[in-house]
């Protein structure tokens, strides 16, 4: 069956769109993991905001929901809170 321009056009979006997406959520999951690993809480503070600012950006792209965004923000405060 041949296919539309619009169609082709559409495939080819699609797959731009898929890998800036996982680049993006890639990049959302190594800052977390960053974060997690560090034993000091001041350097936790200050990675905590580019992260913040990483995981609010995912909500703006659609890569995740809202209560998602919330609940990892809301676990890594505990995680830092947890650190001397």
């Amino acid at each position: 069956m041949k296919k539309s321009k619009s169609v082709l056009k559409n495939i080819r979006k699609s797959a731009r769109c898929h890998t800036t997406n996982v680049i993006k959520k890639k990049r959302l999951k190594a800052a977390i993991k960053k974060i997690k690993k560090m034993t000091t809480k001041k350097e936790a503070l200050k990675a905590f905001l580019g992260v913040q600012s990483i995981i609010d950006k995912s909500i703006q792209d659609g890569l995740i929901k809202r209560n998602t965004a919330a609940r990892y923000k809301s676990h890594l405060l505990k995680h830092i809170n947890t650190l001397k």
